[in-house]
Parts: structure tokens; C-alpha cells; sequence
């Protein structure tokens, strides 16, 4: 266990880190408008986000015990060669979806 003054000094930390990470945007330059590469940049952090929280599902999912299966790759699969090749992102979303419940209906 971790010693009580040592886990409220790591909560504040913590805090007052998050606090002005956010202060530097909202609070420095929050009036100002950004440059437009910072603009550019900022276009794709969705982009980059999203398969951080995806793939650790597809790869390591927890409902298999941490070993990947046949569905969720191939939902997957199916899901980024639609929207790659129709540029639709719902229609992607509905095949990966329909993928991933009728490979589990046929796989188990």
C-alpha cells in the first residue's frame, strides 16, 4: 500500500499537471488564434486517438481472456477496408458492426 500523504502528494500533482496543460490552451492562448500548422496538426487527433482505444479491444479483448479471435479481427479488417475504400465513415461502422455480431453468431 502506498502511504496516505504520499497518494494525496501524486493526486495534487497529478492535478495541478492536468490543470495547466489544459490552462496553457484555454487560459494563454485561448483568445488568440493558432497558427495555421498547429490548426493542421489538431485536424487529426481524433484520428490518432481512436485506434489507441480500438485496438487494444480487437487485439487483446477482454471478453476472450486476453486472446484475439476470428470476429473481432475480421470486423476489423472489414471496418478499415470500408472506410478506406468508401471514405463513409457510418457505413463503415455498420459493416464492422454487422461483422463482429454475425461472426460471433456463426463462431460463438
Amino acid at each position: 500500500m502506498i502511504d496516505k500523504g504520499e497518494l494525496w502528494l501524486v493526486m495534487i500533482v497529478l492535478g495541478l499537471g492536468s490543470f495547466g496543460l489544459r490552462f496553457v490552451f484555454t487560459g494563454l492562448i485561448g483568445d488568440r488564434p493558432l497558427p495555421s500548422w498547429i490548426l493542421r496538426h489538431l485536424r487529426y487527433t481524433a484520428v490518432a486517438v481512436l485506434p489507441g482505444l480500438v485496438a487494444p479491444l480487437v487485439v487483446w479483448p477482454q471478453a476472450t481472456g486476453g486472446a484475439p479471435d476470428a470476429p473481432r479481427l475480421a470486423a476489423a479488417l472489414v471496418t478499415i477496408t470500408a472506410g478506406v475504400l468508401t471514405r463513409n465513415m457510418l457505413l463503415a461502422i455498420f459493416l464492422g458492426a454487422s461483422t463482429l455480431y454475425g461472426g460471433l453468431y456463426l463462431l460463438g
